[in-house]
């Protein structure tokens, strides 16, 4: 096999570039061991260093690669005259020389755009593309794509394997369809990889595409919408570093299992201080139950949970809790008594709905009203509202007065009230549900409100509510800045289709600008309000500028002849929708396999497990079924001695990994085993949509094992 010609330079030059990385690296460590050196000076000094080191540290964080390439490609662009060339060596990030002269350029700069956009259409100033494939420092192969340029003298076909060259016309579809599909091909770790060697012109174009607005991503199983809007994420990091650094780049996924696999693509591309959340995780100080277990919420209470109006019930509790008081109050002060009348009482609390948006701050107005109200009850001239507050505050007689009409909320208390109260729902559901809907709302009221441990669905009331309360007065009487909802320059969210109205308004309210990058695809929406188009998603998220729908056609990741069995299962569930092209075909078709009798179903699973390890040995495997099956999977498994994890304990990372089909979204195994199709369909609101989620997870093998009759579409 003919080695290409420039194998021996570009094995060279990569060595260089990683000799002038460690360089920089070096050259940091000292730069900081000469910062810590010094800590006397003043506090502005000690200020400037430590600010100083905080971004040394970052830069040694970009400048920590890992086991990722630095180097993966090279473009030769046309210079002055058509017979002169300049080279530009693409990588993860940017290298120079100790004379400051560019190594490696890093691929979100504008000089490598042409890597991933040109083509033999528009060449953007290209005569040859260079794809290298390479693990670790050590170059494995080169694949060249020319421009019309065939006096750049190079002129071998021979793959990839071995060192060897490869040269391909730019006018194909992809680019470097070598090396993508060996990327493709290679086995998965457990964690998702990035992709920023192989990139296509669709996917650079979301990546590239401008900050401002909503951005939407449509794509399909396998198209890298994941990825690409991480990707994304690091480019803008990189183009916008400031002010998107200080501001914050914002990631929510849809679970723990999700935010595990995803966890290590921006780290890979030098971006460490990406916050990565479940939504969940924005609302602290409070606990959560997990999903299924008691006390749950019922499908009908997460469903209304979930609305919009929710917003309106929460609206009228809190204005419900803004009283007048029924009666005078009188009070003995020294020789004399003081007395709030009722009538007074409702002009404060109607002036106070008047001058404050948010609850909480209208506390301290309320009180000095009261205070100054009782004053001016007095008989004594010299009695003033200072006078009143001193004697009485605090006390319980004071304290009744001022909870009557304005009390201090947080969000778990207002909702732990509500649903404790069928009176307080039906009161707080007037012109907006109907009682019977409001007393889905309903649960036994608990001794405590920190003994309350809240549904997920609960998570965007209580973020809701807090919108509405505002962070509870501090000493003094004054709002706690840092107790405030923190707002992202940009947020991505990955499967947003299954958000719920309330969860996207959540959402909405971190945007500091309205700048957002959402991934999902409207076949796979299995939530429990579900959308039917991008227009259902997109009246929640912010509108100051007109969103943008962009969609990826092409399907990398998953086999054509699973892909074929999958999109019978997408016509049933959601006709008119497209599902997108495969570039690959696999080795084998999908495997089916019935099972003798529901009893025997594990065992079968357990046999088809063992075979399929043995057909891609040392590959990724994912056992995904209906929930309630995977403990007598995992005994079965756990009988014959199979080594096996559970995607919720200890997300991909073992070598056979049960799947629970509520959480499989998003992942990608090597090879996959869907077990009973029709309990999937039956157990879940929009179950062929779930399926066909889990038909479509595998890069190289599927098996169905089914006891019961299969769906129609698969029949």
């Amino acid at each position: 096999m003919t080695q290409h010609p420039d194998f021996a330079d570009e094995q060279a030059y990569i060595d260089h570039a990683y000799e002038c990385l460690e360089t920089s690296r070096l050259a940091a460590f000292k730069i900081r061991d000469m910062n810590e050196a010094d800590m006397g000076g003043t506090f502005q000094a000690r200020f400037e260093r430590n600010a100083f080191d905080g971004a040394v540290v970052r830069r040694l964080e970009d400048l920590d690669l890992g086991d990722a390439s630095l180097v993966f490609g090279r473009i030769d662009r046309v210079a002055e005259s058509p017979d002169q060339f300049e080279s530009f060596h693409i990588g993860r990030l940017a290298v120079a020389d100790e004379e400051r002269e560019p190594v490696v350029i890093d691929w979100r700069a504008p000089v490598a755009e042409p890597f991933y956009r040109a083509t033999g259409r528009d060449p953007m100033g290209l005569a040859r593309r260079r794809h290298f494939s390479i693990e670790g420092r050590n170059l494995l192969g080169i694949e060249d794509e020319l421009f019309g340029a065939g006096h750049l003298g190079v002129g071998h076909d021979d793959g990839l394997d071995g060192g060897s060259g490869g040269v391909v016309s730019a006018d194909s579809g992809l680019r470097g369809y070598s090396t993508l599909l060996a990327s493709l091909e290679r086995g998965r770790t457990g964690t998702l990889g990035d992709i920023v060697a192989t990139i296509q012109g669709e996917q650079d174009e979301i990546i590239r595409s401008p900050q401002h607005g909503v951005l939407v991503v449509q794509g399909g199983p396998g198209t890298g919408k994941t990825v690409v809007a991480l990707h994304r994420a690091a480019y803008l990091l990189y183009t916008h570093r400031f002010p998107l650094e200080d501001q914050g780049v914002l990631v929510i996924g849809p679970n723990r299992v999700f935010l595990r696999y995803i966890e290590r693509v921006l780290p890979s591309l030098g971006e460490a201080g990406v916050e990565q959340v479940v939504l969940a995780d924005l609302v602290r100080g409070v606990q959560y139950l997990r999903p299924g277990d008691e006390g749950d919420d019922s499908p009908d209470t997460a469903r209304l949970k979930g609305e919009d109006r929710m917003s309106d019930l929460i609206d009228n509790a809190v204005a419900d809790r803004r009283r007048p008081l029924k009666d005078d109050v009188v009070l003995p002060f020294g020789a004399e008594y003081i007395r709030l009348r009722a009538q007074e009482s409702a002009r404060i609390v109607k002036n106070a709905r008047r001058r404050f948006k948010r609850h909480n701050a209208g506390r301290r107005y309320v009180e000095n009203e009261v205070y100054a109200a009782f004053a001016a009850s007095s008989r004594d001239a010299e009695v003033g509202p200072r006078q009143i507050k001193d004697a009485f505050r605090g006390t319980l007689e004071m304290r009744e007065v001022l909870d009557r009409m304005w009390p201090v909320l947080t969000p778990a208390q207002l909702l732990h009230d509500l649903f404790g109260s069928k009176a307080l729902l039906k009161l707080a559901a007037r012109g907006v549900m109907s009682e019977t809907e409001a007393l889905l709302l309903f649960r036994p009221r608990s001794a405590s409100v920190d003994d309350v441990r809240w549904t997920l669905a609960d998570v965007a009331l209580l973020d809701d509510a807090f919108d509405v309360l505002g962070p509870k007065p501090g000493k003094g009487g004054k709002l706690d800045e840092f107790d405030e909802i923190r707002t992202y320059g940009h947020i991505v969210i990955d499967e947003v289709q299954d958000l719920t109205p309330m969860q996207l308004k959540m959402a909405t309210r971190r945007s500091l600008s309205g700048s957002m990058t959402i991934v999902g695809d409207i076949a796979q929406a299995t939530g429990a309000l579900a959308p039917d188009g991008w227009d259902d998603v997109l009246q929640y998220l912010p509108d100051r500028k007109p969103p943008r729908v962009i969609g990826l056609s092409v399907g990398y990741r998953i086999p054509g002849q699973i892909m074929e069995l999958a999109t019978k299962v997408m016509a049933a569930a959601t006709p008119g929708l497209r599902a997108p092209e495969s570039v690959r075909v696999g080795d084998v078709g999908p495997s089916i396999v019935r099972a003798p009798s529901l009893a025997e179903l594990p065992d079968t699973v357990r046999r088809e497990v063992e075979l399929m390890a043995e057909a891609i040995p040392g590959a990724s495997l994912g056992v995904v079924a209906p929930d309630g099956m995977l403990l007598d999977i995992s005994e079965a498994l756990t009988a014959a001695g199979v080594n096996h994890g559970t995607a919720t304990r200890t997300g991909l990372d073992a070598g056979v990994t049960l799947v629970p089909v509520s959480v499989v979204k998003g992942l990608e195994l090597d090879g996959v085993i869907v077990v009973e199709p029709s309990r999937i369909v039956s157990d879940i609101e929009h179950g062929m949509r779930a399926l066909y989620v889990a038909l479509t997870r595998s890069t190289q093998r599927l098996t169905v094992v089914h006891a019961d009759d299969l769906p129609a579409p698969m029949r």
